[in-house]
């Protein structure tokens, strides 16, 4: 496996432990519809979490999190459409982003409803 695959696979292992921690429920990782890919499907109380995981090693190219572009985002939107209709749910949705920067610390940003930064 590549380094930089390795380093997604433990930056995700490592956001699926914060929300865990943080009181959510996983109901689904990396579901997958057509093109895209859902990183982490999770729930708390009466909201659906749809998580895109963005790990990095260090920010010297950017925040993790601006790597996420409008052409990542339409994906995310139609799997998670896809997602809700499949499994018939009626939650409030957030569209969320954790970042995950993996220096000697790891460091792990829990970004709620951030694609109305975009």
């Amino acid at each position: 496996m590549a380094t930089h695959n390795e380093t997604g696979s433990k930056g995700e292992k490592l956001a699926q432990e914060y929300l865990i921690a943080n009181g959510y429920s996983i109901l689904a990782t990396n579901y997958r519809y057509l093109k895209a890919e859902i990183d982490i499907i999770a729930l708390k109380n009466d909201t659906l979490a749809i998580v895109e995981v963005k790990t990095r090693s260090s920010t010297d190219f950017g925040s993790p999190e601006s790597f996420v572009n409008k052409k990542k985002i339409k994906l995310i939107l139609d799997a998670s459409n896809a997602y809700i209709a499949q499994h018939h749910l009626d939650y409030n949705v957030s569209l969320d982003i954790i970042s995950v920067i993996w220096g000697t610390e790891p460091t792990v940003e829990h970004i709620e409803n951030a694609y109305y930064y975009f």
